[in-house]
């Protein structure tokens, strides 16, 4: 799993690629975590390169989000791939996690 960070004004946007699965679920934890440390509260998840989660994926964004929505912030999916999605839906996750087609999209839903 690879993680990187880029800013858009005051949104961190956290671009990962790869698999998130039970080993690689506490990578993608601490970096989102050092994020929020560091002030970041409106966060952009672009899971444009993401190919699949497990269940441990889904701990840490929905830990995430709880996180960030304490601090009047949030959370919010860009890009999300068909079988991520298809996780996301069947765990009831897409009710919970704020999610848009791009990463544009995502930012600009913290502007209104």
């Amino acid at each position: 799993m690879e993680m990187k960070l880029e800013m858009d004004g005051t949104v961190a946007i956290v671009i990962a690629s790869g698999s998130i699965d039970a080993l690689t679920a506490p990578e993608l934890a601490n970096f989102i975590n050092l994020q929020i440390q560091d002030g970041h509260t409106r966060l952009v998840a672009d899971l444009a390169g993401v190919d699949y989660t497990s269940s441990a994926g889904l701990r840490v964004l929905l830990g995430a989000v709880k996180e960030t929505r304490s601090k009047g912030g949030d959370l919010r999916l860009a890009n999300i791939q068909p079988d991520v999605k298809k996780v996301l839906d069947l765990s009831g996750f897409t009710s919970i996690l704020k999610h848009f087609p791009d990463r544009a999209a995502a930012i600009a839903s913290y502007n209104g």
